[in-house]
């Protein structure tokens, strides 16, 4: 049973609205209420609970290390509760709202775009954001609704389901003239005396060079001649497709180039095998947008 002396349901809004907007006065704007009515809330609010949620200054108002765990706690219910009431009042056929996924650059080429032009051929009413990065992100406290990444450790509430192909490979390559000048690699241990052409994360690692055969496994870090971040995956393969050296990526992303000649396979009986990509949303949080796209990319995998 609750307790009498907790803060309500509206006055636990209006503890989210200061932290989001950083301020009384901002929170206050946006809800339609005083500042004083906002600051007399808050002060209730800890009173009740007995701890400081905010620190407040004269220039800002920042979220306490008690202040923060509440909000982390309690923003995703209220985020499910304004689901549930859209959900309600939506018409049953017609799935409406925001999509949010976090998702790791690599799917971002020829995996997510065209399931995501499906989706919203099929659902106009949705609106569909994609944030771009390489960490693997708490998606409930980034505000995300799902991540895609590889083979990450999720978190134990954490649904996981494949997105895109079952399995996809590392491949490597290099230009014609590149390898006519240089020769032709035999074994993955000779690449350590060629130019190469690298990626790094954003965290600074590089990516790694993993190379399988008949039960043998190797990593290599070969010298980079020419290192470029991942968010400019494109641009490295152009430099391999000009000569520069080797590279080591997708073998989805090289395809085009190895197809029409601009670059030629190397070492593809040492080319690593790995599981594709998967779609991650918490279980307990099932909006009906993103309810929706699992429901395609199941879709999808039955009819691919």
């Amino acid at each position: 049973m609750a307790n009498n002396n907790d803060p309500s349901f509206d006055e636990l809004a209006i503890f989210l609205a200061v932290c989001k907007a950083g301020g009384f006065r901002t929170a206050a704007r946006q809800l339609g209420l005083s500042p004083a009515k906002v600051s007399e809330t808050i002060t209730r609010i800890e009173t009740q609970l007995g701890v400081p949620l905010l620190a407040r200054t004269t220039r800002s108002v920042m979220p306490t290390q008690a202040g923060r765990a509440l909000a982390e706690r309690i923003a995703p219910l209220f985020a499910d509760v304004r689901a549930a009431l859209h959900d309600v009042t939506s018409p049953e056929q017609e799935v409406r709202g925001l999509l949010t996924l976090n998702v790791t650059g690599a799917v971002m080429v020829d995996i997510l775009p065209p399931l995501i032009d499906r989706f919203l051929l099929r659902h106009p009413a949705v609106r569909v954001e994609i944030q771009v990065e390489d960490r693997l992100v708490d998606i409930t406290a980034a505000g995300c609704d799902a991540g895609i990444r590889y083979g990450e450790h999720m978190a134990q509430d954490m649904i996981a389901v494949p997105i895109g192909p079952a399995f996809q490979q590392l491949a490597l390559a290099a230009a014609p003239d590149y390898l006519a000048r240089r020769g032709l690699p035999a074994h993955p241990r000779e690449l350590l005396a060629h130019d190469c052409v690298r990626m790094r994360f954003s965290s600074g690692a590089l990516t790694a060079w993993t190379f399988e055969k008949e039960g043998e496994t190797l990593t290599l870090d070969p010298p980079g001649r020419l290192v470029v971040g991942v968010d400019a995956a494109a641009a490295a393969i152009g430099f391999a497709c000009a000569g520069h050296g080797l590279v080591c990526t997708f073998r989805n992303w090289l395809a085009p180039d190895l197809a029409s000649g601009r670059l030629q396979p190397v070492l593809p009986d040492w080319w690593l095998r790995f599981d594709g990509p998967q779609l991650y949303f918490s279980s307990r949080r099932m909006p009906a947008p993103l309810r929706a796209f699992v429901d395609l990319v199941a879709e999808e995998r039955r009819h691919g």
